[in-house]
């Protein structure tokens, strides 16, 4: 039985939020971004401001100097977040099989609706009103008999349409999909437009008219003999091909958890600063490892350093003794990773990451360490952040001028709630 599956997006969803709550603003170009930061970025921008130059991630002096009259507004992360659940419970009364992609992009499977509420286009336009009537947020559909295909038709069609729909299906894609650039196909960046400019494969239906084993052995000309793989996603892709499910909640197991922070270089500079964000970030890791019954066997230290003309990456990792989520155990590990890699250079970024993980159930224990009282100490520490908030108790050294924890914890993804 054929599919019908939807990807609907919400048009400038965090400025469509804030255009929703803030009415006088409505005929004026508004962004989202921190107004204190002109060097920070733009999170979002209204249509009336996209017409004026202003982008998404463009810098908020950039976006400003573009169009004075630009209104920029705070982030409010926690709003959105509750504006996207209520657009899901919409979404819900359609069909049992919502699947989130993205703050602002959901996929929903009406095979089984269409009976109770028309065509395809009808039950699109019927979502987009129910939406807009419940939140003020104008969005967008992309219809097609798989998810591949239904993320296209919203990226590459809705999105430019007024009426926001768009159908692709297997018999339309040879008079539109196969006539586009190839780097409008999903998952098509510039490292990889290059590749297939250079093999003269220039529009997407160029790709999708191959054999796929001619295309595997010219990409494996092209990238060398590791490339099958991906000569036949790419492939696929092109041919509108994804067997994968619109599974509802959440689709797979955790495989990593990790944490991390853009960091002032000019601030990072010395060992004892970096210390300190080092450990917040494990404590972060650790909790939420332990939020989700976890523990990890790999410790994963990435950072990027620069002092403002050189500029260089590292990502290193070592197995601990025992899977671990104990704050003390996982610290030890990131610090001898960090310090045996670490050139001197100021920090920009630091993260850290747990894999490898395995069920906390069952427990370790080891002739000279307390880990069971251990994990007592710190799910009562949970238990106080869960309840009165992040920063209600936390090591020392996050008081110090070096310490991010605080502010950390008045945000959200990085940005304010």
């Amino acid at each position: 039985m054929p599919r019908h599956i939807f990807l609907i997006d919400g048009q400038s969803f965090y400025a469509s939020v804030e255009k929703a709550a803030h009415p006088e603003y409505r005929d004026m170009p508004i962004a989202v971004g921190d107004p204190e930061r002109r060097n920070g970025i733009v999170l979002a921008a209204c249509p009336i401001a996209k017409s004026h130059g202003v982008t998404t991630a463009s810098r908020i002096g950039e976006a400003l100097a573009k169009c004075p009259e630009l209104v920029v507004i705070r982030p409010r992360m926690h709003t959105y977040i509750q504006i996207s659940l209520l657009i899901t419970e919409i979404f819900e009364s359609y069909t049992d099989l919502v699947e989130p992609y993205s703050i602002d992009e959901q996929f929903l499977d009406v095979t089984g609706s269409l009976a109770y509420f028309g065509s395809p286009c009808e039950m699109a336009r019927m979502i987009q009103n129910h939406v807009f009537l419940s939140t003020g947020i104008w969005t967008r559909v992309g219809i097609g008999p798989t998810k591949i295909l239904a993320k296209m038709a919203t990226d590459n069609y809705a999105k430019r349409m007024p009426e926001g729909i768009f159908e692709l299906t297997f018999e339309n894609l040879e008079s539109t999909l196969w006539k586009l650039p190839v780097r409008h196909m999903f998952m098509v960046a510039s490292a990889m437009s290059c590749h297939f400019t250079r093999m003269g494969l220039h529009c997407i239906g160029d790709i999708a008219r191959m054999e796929l084993h001619e295309f595997k052995l010219r990409l494996r000309r092209e990238m060398g003999r590791q490339s099958d793989i991906q000569a036949e996603y790419y492939w696929q892709t092109a041919r509108g091909m994804d067997p994968s499910p619109v599974v509802a909640g959440i689709r797979h197991q955790l495989k990593s958890i990790s944490h991390g922070k853009a960091l002032r270089w000019s601030l990072y500079r010395t060992l004892k600063d970096i210390e300190i964000v080092l450990l917040e970030l494990v404590v972060e890791v650790c909790r939420r490892t332990r939020r989700h019954n976890y523990m990890g066997s790999v410790v994963t230290v990435s950072a990027a350093e620069t002092d403002g003309e050189r500029s260089t990456f590292f990502s290193r990792q070592m197995t601990l003794p025992e899977p671990s989520a104990l704050t003390h155990e996982v610290a030890a590990a990131a610090h001898k990773l960090f310090t045996g890699h670490w050139s001197g250079l100021p920090l920009s970024n630091l993260s850290v990451s747990l894999s490898q993980l395995t069920d906390d159930s069952i427990l370790q224990l080891t002739l000279f360490d307390n880990r069971s009282l251990a994990y007592d100490k710190e799910h009562a520490i949970d238990d106080i952040k869960n309840r009165y908030g992040s920063d209600a108790i936390m090591h020392a050294s996050s008081l110090m001028e070096a310490g991010v924890a605080r502010e950390r914890a008045e945000q959200i993804g990085g940005h304010y709630k």
